[in-house]
């Protein structure tokens, strides 16, 4: 202690260490990036103290980092003018976390599937399909961007069929390149089927005419993470025949979660560019 007694309520790194369950290493990063600044550092030696006031703090980060919260998300947090705006961030962080479990669950119970399940023969139609007008969103686009795409681009297309007082003449699909599962970036398309060709919708939603094809189609029943089984499937069954021809794969949406939260509800065609013989 200092003459003065400035020292009393002063905690050393190591028993503040051992207080918050943060390691010194820890506690030097937080630091250094302004997240948790001691209440004093010796400038002769160098040595960090806290107040015996940061326990309480340094115990809600350790939380929120254990809890995958990024560093400054935690800063924004504890920097919060008010409650409403700390709430605000917490809770944004606690549904990204909420949506990242499910899709863990998801993928555990697919992985178990695949392991328990004695896998059934695919039904597989061939089909010929004829060119169809129809109202499209045709964008570069990545994998790990494709979701969040797929929604919006569909969210247009009905949105501008609604304002156009256009119906849907048959299920919305989609149209995969094959380097987009290859380099994980294509051009994708999305589509909505119409009766005549389309009218100008918006800047991204512009008339298309999908064309023509024979197809090898398997039905997808169920949660969309595992429609790669589908593509497995499928994609055999064509090589296994060696009927497969250059194009995008498609699928076409039956019912999807537009339609019904329950994904055991779900149905996807998923369709594959093949050549028949007559």
């Amino acid at each position: 202690m200092t003459d003065n007694g400035l020292m009393s309520t002063r905690l050393s790194i190591g028993d503040f260490s051992c207080m918050t369950h943060l390691s010194i290493k820890a506690l030097r990063h937080y630091h250094e990036v302004g997240l948790l600044v001691p209440a004093e550092i010796d400038t002769s030696s160098g040595y960090r103290y806290y107040e015996p006031s940061q326990v309480a703090i340094a115990q809600v980060i350790r939380r929120f980092r254990d809890l995958g919260m990024p560093v400054e998300e935690v800063k924004t947090v504890l920097a919060a003018p008010d409650v409403t705006t700390r709430n605000e961030v917490i809770v944004a962080h606690l549904e990204r976390m909420q949506d990242q479990l499910q899709k863990t669950e998801a993928t555990v119970s697919s992985l178990r599937a695949l392991l328990d399940h004695t896998p059934e023969p695919l039904a597989v139609e061939l089909r010929s399909v004829p060119e169809r007008p129809a109202l499209a969103v045709a964008e570069t686009v990545s994998a790990e961007d494709a979701l969040d795409w797929w929604l919006g681009a569909f969210d247009e297309l009905y949105g501008t069929l609604t304002r156009l007082g256009e119906e849907p003449a048959g299920p919305s699909g989609a149209l995969f390149p094959g380097e987009f599962y290859e380099v994980e970036k294509a051009d994708l398309v999305a589509f909505v089927p119409l009766a005549t060709p389309a009218r100008a919708g918006s800047e991204r939603a512009r008339p298309l005419t999908v064309p023509g094809a024979e197809l090898a189609v398997a039905l997808h029943r169920g949660s969309f993470s595992d429609i790669d089984r589908t593509y497995g499937d499928l994609g055999l069954f064509v090589n296994d025949r060696a009927i497969g021809v250059e194009g995008p794969i498609r699928e076409y949406y039956l019912v999807t979660a537009r339609d019904t939260p329950d994904e055991e509800q779900h149905r996807i065609e998923v369709a594959w560019p093949v050549f028949q013989t007559r």
